[in-house]
Parts: structure tokens; sequence; C-alpha cells
């Protein structure tokens, strides 16, 4: 059987039932099947904020502080979720802080992921000092524990949730360039890339032509586990009050603004935790499937 690893991109990105071949490996993760059904959710939720949620999330009904989910005496069908402390719908505020989430995701993994991959592939095909330049740099910035680096940066640029992401992205590219640069030193000795040398191709072309789309693999499972933490270190950060500034329905910054309640009302703690835990789980489980489908060497005949 022919190595699919030493082919050319373009051969590889043409085999048919590629797609069919990885949700094979996909769905035998059962986990991983049910945190993509709940990421879909989530997704699906973030979307459709707007017309799912019941109440504008920023405006405050001064004759409901406080009040219970329905299932709870005093609670009532027009808060399903209680309210907070100045009186705004929790389920709406959670529905809009699914959007806040998401888009933070989305923002960070694509910045991180982007200066990652053109960092790391320069350090691959670059000169021995400008590749150790690089990685010391690199194992610098991981030196520093994640979110105290982040705490630091946002400091510096100022407290919103711009900045936050702006800060979570940089802290998140080291992981990106150590993964494309070891792809691609692993890449750049095989013999479809010694062909498309000795072809004349140029190096951008050997670098983001023909080494890149085969060293995407471990990059989308990075991809997955970052989304998840960078929701994470912007309910941090906003929990801190150095990310998302209230009103914003952020699901970090909710639980800042509910800590004094914990022990009179409940809900208003309960249901952004449970928010977080639910879609961060969803997506880890979801990314060991990635990783499961996508690694050749944990693939099963």
């Amino acid at each position: 059987m022919v190595d699919a690893s030493n082919l050319p991109a373009s051969a590889g990105a043409k085999r048919p039932g590629q797609l069919s071949e990885f949700w094979r490996y996909f769905k035998e993760n059962r986990g991983a099947v049910i945190g993509m059904w709940v990421f879909a959710a989530f997704v699906a939720v973030a979307v459709l904020a707007d017309l799912i949620a019941p109440h504008d999330p920023i405006v405050q009904y001064r004759d409901h502080l406080l009040q219970p989910p329905f299932w709870v005496e005093g609670g009532s069908w027009e808060f399903p979720l209680g309210t907070d402390a100045v009186g705004r719908d929790m389920l709406s505020r959670l529905l809009h802080g699914a959007r806040f989430s998401f888009y933070v995701g989305v923002v960070v993994v694509a910045f991180a992921a982007s200066g990652g991959i053109v960092i790391g592939l320069l350090a691959g095909f670059a000169p021995k000092w400008v590749d150790t330049l690089i990685m010391r740099v690199m194992d610098i910035i991981l030196a520093f524990p994640s979110l105290l680096l982040a705490l630091v940066l946002v400091a510096i640029l100022g407290p919103s949730l711009t900045n936050a992401m702006i800060a979570i992205a940089i802290v998140l590219q080291p992981h990106y360039v150590r993964l494309t640069r070891a792809s691609a030193l692993s890449e750049r000795s095989k013999d479809y890339v010694t062909a498309a040398r000795v072809a004349g191709a140029s190096k951008l072309r050997l670098m983001f032509i023909t080494v890149l789309p085969n060293c995407l693999s471990p990059i989308i499972v990075q991809g997955a586990l970052s989304f998840s933490t960078a929701i994470l270190d912007a309910a941090a950060l906003g929990f801190l009050g150095m990310g998302a500034q209230p009103p914003t329905p952020e699901w970090g910054t909710m639980l800042a603004e509910a800590r004094e309640f914990i022990l009179r009302a409940w809900w208003v703690v309960t249901f952004p935790g449970l928010a977080i835990l639910v879609t961060v789980l969803a997506i880890n489980l979801m990314g060991d499937g990635l990783r499961d489908a996508l690694d050749p060497k944990l693939k099963r005949s």
C-alpha cells in the first residue's frame, strides 16, 4: 500500500473518499461525536442569539431583581433562568455570551494559527541561526504561565475584550510555531519535496504549497484545543476585570459580577459556570476525536 504521507499535497487532497474515511475514524469516538453536536448547538446559539433570546441582555428589569428560575418558588416563565442583581435576564445574557465566546475562539485561533504557521515554516526552512533564534524566543514565551503572561499583556494594553484576545493569541502562538516547525522538518526530507525542489520550485512554493498541506493534521487538532483554551482564558480575564467590561454579557464577566450573591442567589453563578464547563468539555472531546481521526499512527486497520 502506498504511503499517503509521501505523496504530493495535491494527490492527497484529491484522493476519493477522504472525508468518508475521516468520518469513519472520527465516529468511533462517541465522546467526540457528542462533543461535535454540543459544539454545533453552541455555534447555532451564538449565531441566532438575537432571535432566540427572550429579552435584551443589557436591559434591567428593576421590579425583578435576583428573581429565581421558573422551577424555584418565586420564579416565573418570563425569566426562565432568573435574573441577576440588577434585573437582567440570565437566559438572554447566557445566549449572547455564547456569541462572545465563539467570537473570542475564532479570532484568537485565526490570529495565533496564521502567525504561528508562518513563523514555524520560516523556522523550518531558514538557516540554523535563524531557526535557533526563533525557537529561543518561543521558549521564553512558553516559560511564563500562560494566564499570567496574558494578564500582564492586557494590563499593558488596557482592559478590554479586544486586548484580551490579542494577549491570548500571543500566548498561544508558540504552540503553533513548534508544531509547524516540527512537521516541516519532518516533511522537507521526503521524496516529493526533493522532487519539487529539483523541478525548480521556489522556497515559498515549497513552504506554502508543497509542505504546508501535509502539516495541517496536528495544526487542526491544536486549533480545536486552542479554541477551548481561548474561551477559558477570556473568561478568566473577564472574571479578573481585565477582559470584557460590564455590561457586556460575557460568561467570565457574569461570574465576576455574581460573586457576592453566590450564597443567596446560586443561579447567577451556576449557569455561567455550567456554560463554560459544557462548552470547553465539548470542544476538548471533539479535539480528541480529531486527533484520533487525523493521526495515522492512531488509526486502526
